[in-house]
């Protein structure tokens, strides 16, 4: 009883930190309702590898940077860093690219999903039951045997390649951004200083690793073992991040005039319905695929490569939602796609799980 009492004290001081650095990024640069947004980062990060060329949405985002040098830092500092990979690194790509997907319907991952709601954005509410219904058929598969099998212990030079890109892409930031590309308007020209993002992004990112700080992980746990502990952290992060908005007057309740969003319903539930399956199944949500990948986990890596393509795609293809207007027919055909494919998968790895026992 003591240690469920100290996680989550943990998580609730780790949810905390995130909520209201969150507010202080906002203030001094990244958009509203957008100061953390690890879906949005990452498509940002694409952007600026020219592997998509919407230029509203182009910047090496530092907190995505900060996240996984941050998990990296502590887990060696704490003999927590464990090299590991081999467990169905493939379809845990294909899971990150349409979580990705999902992601960029709705505008916002998970994080962002609690944070649009702190700010009063009453479509993340409706994003919210879609993402709690695509982990509650995602814990179907997992009580009836699904899973993606176990890493096995890896090479250490494999396990620091993906910190290691990591400060590369940040030496390229800071010393040779001719070789990037950057938005001069719209959400990705909207930046914090760089000192300021990495710092926060490497204290929150040290935070999720220590506390197993999981937004999808947190629902999955009160479906399949009725433990609410891991929820505390984002419980945490709602309210301080409430708190703040109230605080600095960013705080208006309501479907309409939202900051980069929409209200078409349907397909927020079903965005985010996506992204609850997928990162369900995958054992954790975006953000914890970051801290997972910094703590020397290839297979996250590769599930965050993904992710990473799922965003040139989305908006190569015309997939991404625009804001206000929602998604177009390839936003929606690829949401549907997404969510057919992967309950496919889960069903055929379920049954072929179930006969091997």
């Amino acid at each position: 009883m003591l240690e469920i009492k100290k996680e989550k004290r943990n998580l609730a001081i780790a949810g905390a930190f995130i909520g209201i650095a969150a507010i202080v990024l906002m203030h001094f640069g990244n958009p509203v309702n957008m100061g953390f947004c690890i879906a949005c980062f990452i498509r940002d990060i694409a952007g600026a590898l020219s592997l998509h060329n919407a230029e509203t949405v182009q910047y090496i985002r530092p907190e995505i940077i900060g996240i996984v040098l941050g998990s990296f830092i502590i887990s060696v500092i704490r003999g927590e860093f464990r090299p590991r990979s081999g467990s169905s690194p493939l379809i845990r790509f294909v899971f990150g690219f349409f979580m990705m997907v999902g992601a960029l319907v709705f505008l916002g991952c998970p994080l962002r999903m609690v944070l649009r709601l702190a700010a009063g954005d009453l479509n993340a509410l409706v994003a919210l039951f879609g993402f709690i219904a695509g982990i509650a058929l995602a814990s179907y598969f997992l009580n009836n045997g699904f899973s993606l099998g176990r890493a096995a212990r890896s090479n250490s030079m494999e396990a620091v390649a993906f910190p290691a890109i990591n400060i590369v892409l940040l030496i390229i930031l800071v010393f040779f951004p001719f070789l990037l590309k950057f938005s001069e308007s719209g959400p990705a020209s909207m930046r914090a200083p760089v000192a300021l993002s990495l710092l926060v992004a490497i204290l929150s990112g040290a935070f999720a690793q220590r506390t197993r700080l999981c937004m999808a992980g947190g629902v999955r746990d009160i479906f399949l073992i009725r433990d609410f502990t891991l929820i505390t952290g984002f419980a945490s992060i709602f309210i301080f991040a409430l708190i703040g908005n109230l605080a600095v007057g960013n705080f208006h309740i309501g479907f309409a005039d939202q900051p980069i969003s929409h209200d078409k319903h349907l397909w927020n539930f079903l965005s985010m319905a996506l992204v609850g399956l997928s990162a369900a199944l995958l054992g954790g949500c975006p953000l914890r695929q970051l801290v997972l990948a910094g703590e020397g986990n290839s297979d996250s890596a590769v599930t965050v490569l993904g992710m990473l393509l799922g965003a040139a795609f989305a908006h190569n293809a015309g997939a991404a939602s625009a804001a206000v207007t929602g998604p177009g027919t390839v936003g929606k055909v690829s949401v549907i796609a997404g969510l057919v494919l992967l309950t496919a998968i889960a069903v055929f790895i379920t049954k072929s799980n179930q006969k091997e026992e």
